[in-house]
């Protein structure tokens, strides 16, 4: 799992005092931008101007420093802790257990007595609890059990707060206002605020150094028993897992996202992502290393060096050239991306995505390929490209250059194996559908591709693809069609293209079987198309083989057009009618939808309607053994037109069933001719049906008066009673059903009148009591209404004459309500309240103008 970090670069190779022969030997530093300062053993303290150069097109990091000066302290001790405020000007420094400040740039000591005595560790707060700029906040741990906080301005060390703890601190790490603290045998956890402690875990001084280093906010990384590198938070619990650590850390500092740790002879590099050692770099002989404003140096005896950052988009690419997928974009997201904006960045991550896919692809880890292809924006050509012949025929296009990846296609992966070809194919046809309409455009590309996918694993995807807003080349998908026998698809695709004449030439070979496919639907797919075709001239080529497949659904080609078409000379009625002479079922289906759905009354396609379905019973009256369903199926469409039309020649119709004793008919024809009496005789006499008798006299004075249908029943009447009938007798009964129907309306006197003589008065009691009941009723019902009259005339003159008792004085002083003029005429209006207007400003006679009261809900 190794990578490159980061190089070893020297910073100050050599530390020169006095003389060659001076032991000087570094114990800490600390870097401030271009300044380096170091504390050595010899109580020195040694001002250094580092500067980072490039060289060469590499480019090459190299440093050039140059020494500013530097201060003997004459205490002769080590210089144990050094630490640069910027701020401040200032420079803290620990020696023999005093801390105190030095002036930045003359290394001069500050005379105002700023001191800390007694001191053995102290550490910088980075996120300080106030918020004064010029000042910073330290936290020291003390000889004796005390931890004591600091403001630290130009010239003085202000005491802040004391804690106490059990045993004396040998290191401390602080973040606001938690302090991590290493005692003589356990680390603990103190919130200096309000002095709670909580302890965290023992470890052994005698054998490994106490480590601290504040790692974000309130956490912290420790140096934890059996090397271990253990994280902490300020609540004392772990959110990540530990690292392991070589043996004998001395020294470690963080930069995102890596942990430098340095022992006596490695520096190692640990990823804080997953916690694995990406790094270990030779270096013996190592006192100290830290993060200095995201610049890391580390020092041996007499040297210091630059662990310079190898460029995280190096790191990343050499993780993707050993495969390491989830590492590399694991690194490229958390990654230190300085100097670059948030657009540029994204551009680099997509195309490690990019190449991440490309090797997930190649590895056949396709769930993982697919999630980055989509997440990437790839370019869905280079995807398309690696399957041999999918890309369109005429597509320029080439592989990205410099190359995401170094396959030739799928073949070279499958090596052969046909079911590892077959999942690489399925995983395209996926991706395309996935990625198709979500505006990654190459429309055309995504769509022929899918279309070849879908013909050469015979997918059900096919029709709806090509159907539905396509966007395949025609020469490519034609060929790939032709080659899969995907003719009914085929056919679509012309349609699609506005090839009508080849879809249709295609789809009736399926139809004639030269031809198969079982996806075709059929010849009523034909229809319809056809039916809603613009080109009437291709319509019209096609119409006669659809008829002499199928009439009655053919007809539809005529019947179905949409109602947006506009008027054609070649789809009049008149010259469709004209051709369907040939297809007598077609004719009949087209004259029907022009009578019964588009209501046409023109009485050439009544006639010829009622004429051809009168043939076809003649023809069923010839022929035998007709089934008796049929026969009254073409005899009850004849009744239909011939009740419900008025627009056909009845004396043509009637003239040709009167032909052929068609009794039903001619009634129907002879009530259409006012003649209703030779109708009736029809009914009663030859077809003797007295229910379809007494229903005609309904029929027939529906919507008409009651007077015209008093005379219908009278004549039906008459009929029964006929005198010259010689089967008078056996109409007895009829004629009294008739006179006893609900539903028959009857003159009772004119009734009485036409009665036989010898009929008795039992015989017609039905008829005279329900008569005498209605005349009664009548009577009285008109009585009562002629009383409500009375009533309500009496209430309308009361209401005048109570109108009329009231008065209206008008004179010259009288102002209308309205307008406040004067009256100039006679005229006016007076309102129900009092109210007097002019007669144009009375706009509303039932509402008041002043006080809109409303007097009646009636319309002016």
């Amino acid at each position: 799992m190794s990578i490159k970090a980061f190089d070893l670069v020297p910073a100050i190779e050599r530390i020169k005092l006095m003389s060659d022969k001076a032991k000087t030997q570094i114990e800490c530093f600390d870097v401030c931008g271009k300044n380096l300062y170091i504390g050595t053993n010899d109580c020195f303290v040694i001002h250094y101007n580092v500067e980072e150069r490039t060289v060469g097109n590499g480019p090459k990091v190299v440093f050039h420093n140059e020494k500013q000066g530097h201060k003997y302290l004459a205490v002769k001790k080590p210089v144990i802790q050094i630490k640069a405020a910027s701020a401040l000007n200032r420079i803290m420094v620990l020696i023999d257990n005093t801390l105190s400040l030095l002036n930045m740039f003359d290394l001069e000591p500050i005379m105002t007595g700023a001191k800390v005595k007694g001191v053995t560790y102290f550490c910088i707060n980075e996120n300080p609890t106030n918020g004064n700029p010029f000042s910073i906040e330290i936290c020291v741990a003390l000889k004796k059990k005390q931890i004591q906080v600091y403001t630290v301005t130009e010239d003085k060390l202000m005491h802040v707060k004391d804690v106490h703890i059990s045993e004396p601190a040998i290191s401390v790490g602080v973040d606001g206002s938690f302090v991590c603290a290493a005692l003589l045998s356990q680390y603990c956890m103190i919130n200096y605020e309000t002095s709670h402690t909580q302890d965290l875990f023992p470890f052994d001084s005698e054998h490994s150094k106490p480590l601290i280093k504040r790692i974000s906010k309130e956490e912290f990384l420790l140096s934890g028993p059996s090397a271990l590198g253990m994280f902490v938070t300020s609540d004392g619990i772990s959110q990540r897992p530990p690292l392991q650590w070589s043996e004998n850390i001395v020294s470690m500092t963080y930069v995102h996202p890596y942990i430098v740790a340095m022992n006596d002879e490695f520096i190692t590099v640990h990823s804080i992502l997953d916690q694995q050692q990406k790094q270990a770099i030779p270096f013996q002989g190592g006192t100290y290393l830290g993060n200095f404003d995201g610049k890391l140096f580390v020092a041996s005896g007499r040297e210091i060096y630059a662990l310079v950052p190898v460029a995280w988009e190096k790191q990343v690419q050499a993780l993707l050239g050993d495969k390491r997928v989830t590492e590399a974009l694991e690194l490229a997201k958390n990654a230190n991306k300085a100097g670059l904006t948030r657009d540029k960045f994204l551009k680099i991550f997509k195309r490690f995505q990019q190449q991440a896919a490309f090797i997930e692809f190649s590895e056949g880890h396709l769930e993982e390929a697919m999630d980055l292809f989509k997440n990437s924006q790839v370019d869905v050509r280079e995807v398309i490209s690696l399957y041999p012949r999918l890309l369109l025929s005429n597509c320029n296009f080439t592989r990205s250059v410099p190359p995401l990846h170094e396959m030739a296609d799928v073949n070279q992966l499958s090596r052969g194996k046909e079911d590892l070809l077959k999942e690489y194919k399925q995983f395209l046809c996926t991706y395309l559908a996935d990625i198709k309409g979500t505006g990654t455009g190459y429309k055309q590309e995504i769509d022929t591709a899918l279309l070849k996918l879908y013909a050469e694993i015979d997918s059900p995807e096919l029709i709806p693809l090509i159907a539905v807003d396509t966007g395949c080349d025609l020469k490519d998908s034609v060929e790939w069609l032709d080659k899969y026998r995907r003719y009914n698809a085929l056919g679509l695709l012309y349609k699609v293209h506005g090839e009508h004449d080849k879809a249709l030439a295609l789809w009736v070979k399926i139809c004639n079987g030269e031809v198969e496919d079982e996806s075709f639907e059929g010849i009523n797919f034909i229809i319809e198309y056809l039916a809603n075709l613009n080109d009437h001239e291709l319509v019209w080529k096609y119409v006669d083989w659809v008829l002499s497949k199928d009439q009655e659904n053919g007809v539809r080609i005529f019947t179905d057009r949409p109602t947006t078409e506009p008027p054609s000379e070649r789809m009049r009625p008149d010259t469709v009618i004209d051709y369907l002479h040939r297809f007598p079922i077609a004719v009949i289906t087209y004259l029907e939808y022009l009578v019964f759905q588009k209501k046409l009354e023109k009485e050439k396609y009544h006639t010829h309607l009622a004429v051809l379905y009168l043939d076809a019973v003649l023809r069923l009256i010839k022929t035998n053994n007709v089934k008796k369903e049929e026969m009254d199926k073409a005899r009850s469409k004849l009744r239909y037109i011939l009740q419900m039309s008025n627009l056909y020649r009845i004396q043509l119709i009637l003239g040709k069933a009167k032909e052929t004793e068609m009794h039903a008919e001619c009634a129907i024809l002879y009530g259409k001719l006012e003649e209703h009496d030779k109708a009736l005789r029809i009914l009663v006499h030859k077809l003797k049906d007295f229910g379809a008798a007494e229903n005609y006299c309904l029929v027939n004075s529906h919507g008409k008066d009651s007077s015209f249908r008093k005379r219908l029943f009278h004549i039906l009447l008459s009929v029964y009673l006929d005198p010259s009938n010689e089967q008078k007798d056996s109409l007895v009964k009829p004629a009294v059903d008739l006179l006893n129907s609900n539903v028959a309306e009857f003159d009772t006197v004119k009734v009485l009148q036409s009665l036989p003589e010898n009929w008795s008065v039992s015989l017609v009691s039905q008829f005279l009591n329900r008569a005498i009941r209605k005349s009664m009723n009548n009577s009285r019902t008109t009585r009562i209404e002629r009383m409500m009259s009375r009533g309500e005339n009496l209430q309308v003159k009361q209401n005048i004459i109570e109108i009329q008792k009231e008065f209206v004085t008008m004179n010259d002083d009288r102002m209308c309500a309205v307008c406040s003029r004067a009256f100039n005429d006679t005229a006016f209006v007076r309102y129900p309240n009092g109210v007097v207007t002019h007669v144009h400003c009375a706009k509303n006679k039932h509402i008041c103008p002043v006080t809109g009261k409303l007097f009646s809900t009636k319309r002016s």
